[in-house]
């Protein structure tokens, strides 16, 4: 529980992914006096949080002692201008927690010094706390600071670890950039029923239920997706003659899959 994280905790970066995090922490029972966040202009609905909980928050905030744990949910284009106006808020224990994209452990380091680092990336689900995310930390970061982290990006969805950070750029694609996959599904799902016949209101319901809904049934089903897909595929029946098309070759696995390489190399173009 985020409550026995004991502070000072400093955010830097309220926005959306930011304010997910923070309200999470909130729910989860995090002391708000533990809480310090920087950012010059939070969005409308993360103000109102920050003024509901009474956080401290601005452009740069002081602090009596270092942090113990410093978030990077700011923009990764900010780090060259933001990072440096970190290093008296911390110490040699402060645990660095990155959710910004495409910035490695290397570029943290090289902005705040040899400190334990833990990059991580979440996708945008956190948002309704069904998140996903993914964590790497360097040798410098405790066994302490990697159940902290934990803890703190738990609030919004499941953590796993990876122990090579070659391996973040595969999960941006998969999971960082996902969820625009699935959405562009649900707008063209919602197109086709229309070229069906259907009014788009309908269509458009039909394709986010049915969406949404497989995606609760998938994550609640012990079975694989693979299976889940065969027990709505009846033999000639109508959903065979649609994955018919969609999995004749190439196909759905096909445009996937070179999806997920351009987004993996473009991740890696952006680290590098």
């Amino acid at each position: 529980m985020t409550k026995h994280i004991d502070g000072p905790l400093y955010l830097v970066g309220a926005g959306k992914m930011g304010s997910a995090l923070l309200s999470g922490w909130l729910a989860e029972g995090l002391d708000p006096g533990h809480v310090i966040v920087q950012d010059p202009s939070p969005p409308a609905d993360a103000k109102l949080l920050l003024e509901k909980h009474k956080i401290s928050y601005g452009p740069s905030m002081e602090l009596t002692v270092a942090a113990k744990i410093v978030v990077l949910a700011t923009k990764p284009q900010l780090f060259d201008d933001v990072l440096p106006g970190l290093i008296d808020k911390l110490d040699d224990q402060t645990l660095i927690l990155s959710i910004a994209a495409g910035k490695t452990i290397a570029d943290i380091q090289a902005l705040l010094g040899q400190r334990p680092v833990v990059r991580a990336m979440p996708n945008t689900p956190a948002a309704v706390n069904a998140g996903i995310t993914v964590a790497v930390a360097n040798q410098s970061v405790s066994e302490g600071q990697i159940q902290q982290a934990k803890t703190l990006l738990s609030a919004v969805g499941e953590v796993a670890w990876i122990d090579q950070e070659s391996l973040m750029d595969a999960v941006t694609a998969v999971s960082g950039s996902g969820p625009a996959y699935v959405f562009l599904l649900a707008e063209c799902l919602s197109q086709a029923a229309e070229k069906a016949g259907l009014p788009p209101d309908l269509a458009q319901l039909l394709a986010r239920k049915t969406i949404s809904g497989s995606g609760v049934l998938l994550d609640s089903s012990a079975e694989t997706a693979a299976n889940l897909r065969t027990n709505v595929t009846s033999p000639g029946g109508t959903t065979e003659a649609a994955l018919k098309v969609l999995m004749a070759e190439p196909g759905l696995a096909e445009l996937l899959e070179e999806a997920v390489d351009a987004a993996k190399q473009r991740s890696r173009e952006l680290s590098s």
